[in-house]
Parts: C-alpha cells; sequence; structure tokens
C-alpha cells in the first residue's frame, strides 16, 4: 500500500501544480528569473529544484560535482534551471534533453533569457534517444521522476512524467545507459529521493552491472513532511 499511496499522491500533485490559479509566468531562483510555460514541472512548488542546484554545487559555494569548463547533459531539463546554471557555471558545453516539447520551448527561452544559446543545446529527446552517436559529456545528470508506478500505467498527461516512473522502466534505462555517454574521468549522476524505491533501485543496478555510490544527501521540508534527496553515482561493475 505504500508503494500506492506514493504513486497516487505524486499523480495528485501534478495534477494541482497544472491547475493552480497561483501558478506564475515566471519566478525567481537562485538570484535570477525564469520563466515558465504551461504544463512545465513548476520549480515554485517544489523545492527540489532548488537542493538541485545546491547538490550539485551550482550555487551556495557547495563542492562542484560537475567538471568546471567541461560538458554537461542534463535529462528531463523541464524549465532549464539546471542546464542554465551549468552554462552560467563554466560548462563550455551543456546539451538539455527532455520528453516534453513544452519544456524543451521553455528550456531555449530560459537560455536565451540569459544569454547561453551559444553553450547550451536542447534536444526533444526520451532520456539520450536522440542524442548523437558519438556524444560524450564529463557529466550525465537526471533528476529522476523517483516514484515507482505500477509498470502497466500509462501517462495521462506529459506533465506526469516528471512525478512517477511506471516500473522503473526509464531508471533501468538510465542505469544502464548513461555511463556510455561519459568521457574518460566523467561522472553518472542520477538525483533520487526517500519517496522513491531505493531497494529496487540498487537491484536494478546490480541487473545492469552497476553500483550505485552516496555523493550527498540533503533533508528538507515539504509541506508538513520532511523529504531526503539523495545524489548517486553510476559507475560501472561488469
Amino acid at each position: 500500500m505504500t508503494e500506492l499511496k506514493s504513486y497516487v499522491r505524486s499523480l495528485e500533485r501534478s495534477r494541482r501544480a497544472l491547475t493552480r490559479e497561483d501558478r506564475p509566468k515566471t519566478f525567481a531562483m537562485a538570484g535570477r528569473e525564469w520563466d515558465l510555460l504551461d504544463g512545465v514541472f513548476a520549480p515554485p512548488f517544489s523545492a527540489t529544484t532548488g537542493v538541485a542546484l545546491e547538490i550539485l554545487g551550482l550555487v551556495g559555494g557547495g563542492e562542484p560535482r560537475f567538471r568546471s569548463q567541461g560538458s554537461f547533459l542534463d535529462v528531463g531539463s523541464g524549465t532549464g534551471v539546471i542546464a542554465v546554471s551549468a552554462a552560467l557555471a563554466g560548462c563550455t558545453r551543456v546539451v538539455a534533453t527532455d520528453i516534453s516539447l513544452s519544456a524543451v520551448k521553455n528550456t531555449q527561452m530560459n537560455a536565451a533569457r540569459h544569454e547561453v544559446t551559444d553553450r547550451v543545446r536542447v534536444v526533444h529527446s526520451d532520456l539520450f534517444s536522440a542524442l548523437d552517436a558519438d556524444d560524450r559529456f564529463d557529466t550525465v545528470y537526471w533528476h529522476s521522476n523517483f516514484v515507482l508506478a505500477p509498470a502497466e500505467y500509462r501517462y495521462e498527461t506529459e506533465h506526469e512524467a516528471a512525478y512517477i516512473d511506471p516500473g522503473y522502466q526509464a531508471h533501468r534505462r538510465y542505469l544502464a545507459e548513461a555511463p556510455l555517454l561519459l568521457t574518460e574521468g566523467g561522472r553518472a549522476l542520477l538525483q533520487f529521493s526517500d519517496r522513491g524505491d531505493l531497494d529496487r533501485l540498487h537491484e536494478l543496478a546490480a541487473d545492469c552491472g552497476r553500483e550505485l555510490n552516496v555523493l550527498c544527501r540533503h533533508a528538507f521540508p515539504e509541506g508538513t513532511e520532511t523529504i531526503e534527496h539523495i545524489l548517486l553515482e553510476i559507475t560501472v561493475t561488469s
């Protein structure tokens, strides 16, 4: 029942976030203004994007988890906050992917707003499916849709894909494929949560010949709950 409850609650969050009367057209984060399009995950309604900036070392003077002056792949870019911030932090080549056309447009808008279109390329892609075969990156990063849903569930909107992953099918693909896109010495990173099934994630990693190493944990309040996000590095074991 815990899994089902979590999945249903996440769908409810997705639907509310799309229709709230206070959903803004722009928002402030990390000392900058950002555009927010209809149908795209809304950072103002959740602390998770701000947490991502912190644990990646993109704000706040924390330890950088990316290679400065290197290349950065942001999977599931949404509004583009992470991708654009990586470019502003010194990454010379950033590729942002999203399965949602609205999110692709939103990321492009924010890259233009912050004048980094020369460094940020945005691709409509289901994880890595639309990337060039020889693309390699110093950092591959995904702030995943960590809530496990039943494998047979079918998304009713693109927006739901930012919240849940049926059968952890996308997670299995990411675990298997992300390390293959790295330059020598590169890092494949996954931002997960205690709202997800961490035991199942480790099982999938082992099935793929991968190991998950915890780089940091960050607990924060969300509503009446305390949530923990975990930044994991994926390494190849076989």
